[in-house]
Order: structure tokens, then C-alpha cells, then sequence
């Protein structure tokens, strides 16, 4: 996505400007022709020839310096750049851009850019809750420059709480994000992801296998297409989607409630989790003690509610998508599935299979639609899959426009 993208490189003065160094690697990886404009503070972090290796290009940081050729090096940059990325953004560049300051030669380049501005704020906690700071990055919003928010941690100055700026990997895939096809901007997608867990008592449960790997993955892949994406997950180790709204929930009965909230204004529902079917009829108050005399021990079960069945019967004309995880018998139950439930079409797999399992990160599916047409993928990863939902689901929404 980012093959041969002109991206210039703000680096101002902050201790994450040891993260650029792995940003502009990255890039590079990503065949983008990148060029860094320095600050002079910021080469007191890191030496300019540094970057200037990582980038294959010169690092440009004295606007005064005798030129190398007739381009006025601003103006060159400014008009070179496809996306403007100023990482660390410290309270200082921040503040100079918002008030329209240009007194070196990175203020000077940003304000001569037509390209997008990218901001990804570095700095002590108290100053980013600054509300000065606040107001400048508000402002600045409101002129369409572009945050990536810092994550909360322990930060160099030994504090805790919000001001790390964003790994180089999620900056990365936020630049790349500006290049995905935003096919699916104005609608609303809600995606369920994960297993639900019933309690037995204060300290048991009954759960599934489910990673949530697959929900997640679609979760990502709408949200970069442009869609107002819901993710909707039972516990899971993953870390959410940036940009996605994430509404965690525990038992079938809470996903259940979290889905029927969003679902009057999606337009799209996926439904990737794999709740429980049952749960106790009785929920213990206590620990269960085990017996030494009766070796063994009956709990009664109840049904939960069929998410899917339930909306598919109220969906007008919503396009809901569906899941079976089988292990026999793959293509007649998916199809049993697809009609009971209402669904537009199921994406079936054999857990079984190598490769298509839970916990694993790739899978083999089959997609049948309501046609009855049946199509069989390779083994894919996980991402790549969720592209291919979403095209389908791409395609039926403007067959229905």
C-alpha cells in the first residue's frame, strides 16, 4: 500500500525518537520513498546519519545551509510529500503549528504542505493532559491534522498514564490505512468475536476453544475500509483494533443485549463468536466442594438464546453473515444454518483441519450464500479472509443501493 508513497518524517526532540528509527525501517520495508526532517534538538537523541541510512536519502535539518541544488528545500519537501508524519510530536511542535509558528525548517515545510499532517504526540503525562496542549491538538483536529493517540504507560520520566507514543508497528498500519479502499465509509458494522463463558459458581465456568482471532481480524479489516465498526468480544488475549469501538461482555445472555443495542442502526452484522449454547440452570453462590463419597457430580443446563436465529428473523434489510465451525458433515449443517438462521451467507470451517483450527492463524473456509452457490477456499491467513468477507458483503450492499 505504501509502494512508492513519498512519506516525510518530522522528528523532533523526544526520548521516542528511538521509535522513529524502527518507524522509518519499517516503511522502508514497505518500499516508501521516505525522507526525515530533523530538528536540532532531535539530533541530540539520535545522529542524523542514522536516519539518513535507514532512509537511503539525505537528513535534512538546517533550512540555512549552503543548497545542493536549486530547489528551495522546503518548498520541495512540502511538495514532494504524499503523507506528513511528525514523530514524537512533543507539546512544542504541537503548540507552534496550532499558533501558526514556522521559525525552523520542519515548522516552515509543514506549513508549506498540502499533504496530510500526522501527529503522534510524545511526552510527559501532565503535559499531554495539559489543557493547553489539549486545546492545541482540538484545534488542530478541527483543521483535519491527524492524531494517533499515545498509549498510557510508564513513561521515560518514571510517571504512569498517557503520553507513549504509539508503537511503530500501529503507526505504520495507520499510515497504511490512509490507502485502503474505503468502500464501507458510512456504514455501520458490528462484529462478534470470542467464546462467552457461563459461571458455575465463583470460581468455574464452561467456555469454547474460540481465540477471536477471525472476528477481530474482520473487525480490522472494516474499520480500515471506512466503516463505523462495533467489535463485540467475549474474553479474549488479543488487543482490540485502533479505532474500533470494543464492547467486552462475558456470558451469552451479555452479548446477546450488547448486539441487540447496535443493532437498529448497523447495516452489517458478522457474527464470529461462538457463544454458548447452555448455561447453568443455577449459578452456585458458594465454591462446589467435591464429595470423597459421590465421585460424581450433575449440573443442569438451560438453553441461551440464539443470537443469530433471533436477528436474522428481525434483519429487513440488514446483510448478517454467519459462522459454522464443524467437525462432520461441514457443507449440510452450514447449509441447515444459512436458511434457519436467515443469514446472507456462511463461512464454514473443519476445525479439525490443520491449519483451520480455534487458536490458529490462518483457516479454510467455505462460503455458501442463499443461491446455494458454494465456494472452497485454500488455506489463508486470517486477514486475508477477512477481505474477502468483506468484499462479499461489499458487493451485496451495493447490489441492494
Amino acid at each position: 500500500m505504501l509502494k512508492d508513497k513519498s512519506i516525510v518524517v518530522g522528528v523532533t526532540g523526544g526520548i521516542a525518537v528511538y521509535k522513529v528509527v524502527d518507524v522509518v525501517s519499517r516503511l522502508k520495508k514497505q518500499n516508501a520513498n521516505v525522507e526525515v526532517i530533523m530538528t536540532t534538538h532531535a539530533t541530540e537523541f539520535v545522529s542524523p546519519l542514522t536516519f539518513q541510512t535507514l532512509s537511503l536519502n539525505p537528513v535534512h535539518v538546517d533550512m540555512f545551509k549552503e543548497p545542493k541544488n536549486y530547489d528551495v528545500e522546503h518548498i520541495a519537501l512540502a511538495e514532494k510529500a504524499d503523507i506528513f508524519l511528525i514523530a514524537p510530536a512533543t507539546a512544542n511542535i504541537i503548540g507552534k503549528i496550532a499558533n501558526g509558528i514556522a521559525d525552523d525548517l520542519l515548522t516552515t515545510t509543514i506549513m508549506a504542505t498540502k499533504a496530510k499532517v500526522i501527529f503522534a504526540p510524545a511526552m510527559n503525562t501532565n503535559m499531554y493532559s495539559n489543557p493547553i496542549v489539549q486545546r492545541n491538538i482540538d484545534y488542530l483536529k478541527d483543521l483535519e491534522y491527524e492524531f494517533i493517540e499515545p498509549g498510557t504507560g510508564f513513561l521515560a520520566c518514571q510517571t504512569y498514564g498517557p503520553g507513549r507514543m504509539a508503537e511503530p508497528i500501529d503507526i505504520v498500519e495507520y499510515l497504511k490505512s490512509n490507502y485502503s479502499n474505503k468502500d464501507l465509509k458510512g456504514k455501520k458494522v458490528v462484529v462478534t468475536a470470542g467464546p462467552t463463558i457461563e459461571p458455575i459458581d465463583p470460581v468455574r465456568y464452561i467456555t469454547n476453544y474460540s481465540s477471536g482471532k477471525m472476528g477481530y481480524s474482520i473487525a480490522e479489516e472494516a474499520y480500515k475500509r471506512g466503516a463505523e465498526t462495533i467489535l463485540i468480544t467475549g474474553p479474549t488475549s488479543l488487543v482490540p483494533p485502533k479505532g474500533v469501538k470494543v464492547i467486552k461482555v462475558n456470558t451469552t445472555m451479555e452479548m446477546f443485549n450488547a448486539v441487540e443495542e447496535e443493532f437498529d442502526s448497523c447495516q452489517v452484522l458478522i457474527k464470529a463468536a461462538a457463544p454458548s449454547d447452555y448455561r447453568p440452570e443455577t449459578i452456585r453462590d458458594k465454591k462446589i466442594k467435591k464429595n470423597e463419597k459421590n465421585h460424581e457430580l450433575a449440573i443442569r443446563f438451560t438453553r441461551n438464546p440464539d443470537i443469530a436465529a433471533h436477528f436474522g428473523k428481525i434483519k429487513k434489510d440488514r446483510i448478517i453473515v454467519g459462522f459454522a465451525a464443524e467437525t462432520n458433515d461441514l457443507i449440510q449443517y452450514a447449509k441447515q444454518k444459512l436458511e434457519k438462521k436467515n443469514f446472507d451467507f456462511i463461512v464454514a470451517n473443519d476445525i479439525l483441519k490443520e491449519g483451520a483450527g480455534f487458536k490458529s492463524d490462518t483457516n479454510i473456509v467455505t462460503i455458501i450464500d442463499k443461491s446455494d452457490k458454494v465456494v472452497d477456499y485454500p488455506i489463508l491467513d486470517k486477514y486475508q479472509v477477512a477481505k474477502i468477507i468483506l468484499d462479499r458483503i461489499q458487493n451485496l450492499l451495493s447490489i441492494k443501493s
